[in-house]
């Protein structure tokens, strides 16, 4: 079919030109695009702006142009895939730096640009399908990371089941529906590397949009067929002489028992909203609600509304909801760093979603570019200084200017309102807690006439309204919690009991640990996708992480197939060595600082959350399960 090349011209104008220059080397075979005078160099948290000038840029649209058309109407035949020392200059060209030392086969496995990456299951011989097709897995979740589990699962042929406590797929995306809700990562990385969508309608899309992305990939591979909605893992036991997981379901009809030989839990780090600990908060005499259980029932209209936390689901659903009430008491106990992103809700240009369907390797040249920027290049920046001798809001020279920067962007949204900025400016580092992204809507909503933000902290709630520490009492109609989740209780309220009756999280206690996240010792075949210190803070999509899991738990199945084990677990020594180096990693970040509280941090005040390391390194790390770092048991064994 034709394609119609009239909007090729708007679509130069919003093209990312370094990664259409490498998109443009595909097609032609011609590494000539890669001009010096074209190499672009960014400003940090800008849109990404080239530095290049717009003579050299007219330049480059007027030869892509020629480029463009004579492939799409077949006048000049796609050129062979670059060699490897081509793609390594294509790489330093889109970054506008050289590569370093180590990420080559990373960042090449990432562009896939031959079709096929590590993350692909490899399941391909006669005796290992046979193999697959004996085990047996249970996936606990719908989600994203349970639908990667689903699609991972069927390419290597393994038989399995999903359970979910909703009534369709989807997950966070699923369950919150405030106003404003959307992802803080852009959208073409926050995206399965296997599944790009090339008419994302916003940078940064809005919950509905999401919704129907993970809803259109679940039906793309039949994902659906295997779940089983509204049911709910109460219990899970190992069953040591028969080496399967006995599992006990909450469906609609009652209680269910399953077996699995092997479990794979995909049920996200922040899906148990948290209500704070306030006395009288039961009390409360109007309508009250979690913004992750948000009431749309209740009609915000004219009313008096408090808003408790001022984390990132109020940091979306404020601005949008300020208008329309008649008056707005924000809470907060401490503020959020918005990163200065002034795209954050703006549309995509039509162009752009043009260049992503129609010329080949654009839209992995863009998400190459997208990767790199905002993923293991910002590490530095909240990294600590172990001799930093400067002020506690920072924890080196390099955090401090970082701190500077963006501190100025917010102070600049209102330079008449020098009371507010005193509130709005966080006193802890960058990257201390979670940062959000700013494009001026929060300040807005907070300057206007019937907001206020109160510091003051709450001594109690009553049938009224909300008393705080300074005695002044507020009445209200509405209190909205933005407080959070359970973060640190992995895998609760299941109960899960392992090897010997241990009890997972008596043996936890409050601090949650696993080796690469994913497995601990006494638990056999239980596996955690975005288990402890799985979670990313400034470097990327958690999307990037759930991949690499998935692909190292598939490994892990794999092994059981190759070697006809029955069960697995990490060797102590190992998961203990892993933690001490996470450990040792936390502590030398800016949510490890001792000055920083956050939800990042457990009751024990260990960083529990957190991955230190960069994304390089999770990714070699899970390329394949090393069979050293396990005991593998046998059936006979387990009866014997």
């Amino acid at each position: 079919m034709a394609v119609d090349l009239a909007p090729l011209d708007q679509a130069l104008e919003t093209a990312h030109l370094p990664a259409l220059s490498a998109a443009l080397v595909h097609l032609t075979g011609d590494l000539g695009w890669l001009r010096p005078e074209w190499r672009p160099i960014y400003t940090p948290l800008s849109r990404g702006e080239t530095g290049v000038s717009e003579a050299e840029q007219a330049k480059m649209r007027a030869a892509a142009k020629v480029a463009i058309t004579d492939y799409l109407t077949g006048k000049r035949p796609m050129a062979p895939i670059p060699g490897p020392d081509a793609v390594r200059q294509m790489m330093s060209f889109v970054a506008g730096a050289d590569i370093p030392d180590g990420y080559g086969d990373f960042l090449s496995d990432e562009l896939a640009l031959d079709g096929h990456s590590s993350k692909d299951p490899n399941w391909s011989s006669p005796q290992l399908k046979a193999a697959a097709r004996r085990l047996n897995v249970l996936v606990v979740g719908a989600g994203m990371s349970g639908i990667l589990a689903a699609i991972r699962l069927t390419q290597a042929g393994v038989p399995f089941e999903i359970v979910d406590k909703n009534a369709d797929v989807g997950g966070t995306w699923l369950e919150n529906t405030y106003p404003g809700c959307r992802v803080d990562s852009s959208n073409h990385m926050y995206s399965y590397s296997f599944e790009p969508n090339h008419f994302w309608p916003q940078h940064f899309s809005t919950q509905p949009v999401l919704l129907d992305y993970f809803r259109g990939v679940a039906a793309r591979h039949d994902v659906k067929k295997h779940v089983r909605f509204e049911t709910t893992v109460e219990e899970m036991v190992w069953d040591e002489p028969r080496a399967v997981w006995k599992v006990r379901l909450k469906t609609p009809s009652g209680h269910e028992q399953v077996e699995a030989q092997a479990v794979i839990t995909a049920v996200g780090q922040l899906n148990r909203p948290r209500y704070p600990e306030i006395k009288g908060r039961e009390r409360f005499a109007g309508a009250a609600f979690h913004s992750a259980e948000w009431r749309h029932d209740v009609d915000l209209t004219g009313k008096r509304v408090a808003v408790i936390g001022t984390g990132a689901s109020a940091f979306q659903f404020v601005p949008e909801i300020a208008g329309k009430v008649a008056s707005l008491t924000v809470f907060q106990r401490t503020p959020p760093w918005g990163f200065p992103v002034p795209h954050y809700h703006e549309d995509v240009p039509d162009g752009m979603n043009w260049l992503m369907e129609h010329v080949p390797f654009y839209d992995k040249w863009y998400r190459f570019w997208m990767f790199w920027m905002v993923t293991d290049g910002l590490l530095p920046m909240v990294t600590a200084d172990p001799a930093w001798k400067g002020p506690p809001t920072a924890v080196s020279e390099l955090n401090l200017g970082f701190r500077e920067m963006i501190a100025q962007a917010i102070a600049a949204q209102a330079p008449d309102r020098p009371d507010l900025i005193a509130k709005v400016i966080p006193t802890y580092p960058v990257g201390g807690k979670r940062s959000l992204l700013d494009n001026g809507v929060w300040i807005e909503a907070l300057k206007r006439d019937n907001v206020e933000l109160v510091t003051e902290g709450i001594s109690e709630i009553t049938p009224q309204g909300v008393v705080t520490a300074d005695g002044q009492a507020r009445d209200f109609d509405v209190i909205i919690y933005g407080t959070g989740f359970y973060a640190s209780k992995f895998l609760w309220p299941m109960k899960i009991t392992g090897r010997d009756g241990a009890d997972l999280h008596a043996r936890w206690d409050g601090d949650a640990r696993a080796y690469l996240g994913m497995t601990t010792p006494g638990f056999p075949n239980l596996f955690m996708i975005y288990g402890p210190n799985t979670n990313i803070v400034v470097n990327g999509s958690i999307i990037f992480f759930s991949e690499c899991s998935v692909r190292y738990i598939l490994g892990c199945l794999k092994l059981l197939a190759e070697t006809g084990s029955a069960a697995m677990e990490p060797k102590r020594e190992v998961h203990d060595a892993f933690n001490i180096k996470v450990d040792e990693g936390n502590s030398l970040m800016a949510w490890g600082a001792p000055q920083v509280t956050s939800w990042y941090k457990n009751e024990k005040g260990r960083v529990s959350q957190n991955w230190p390391f960069a994304l390089v390194d999770y990714w070699r790390a899970t390329l394949a399960p090393d069979p050293k770092d396990f005991v593998l048991t046998k059936s006979a064994e387990l009866v014997g």
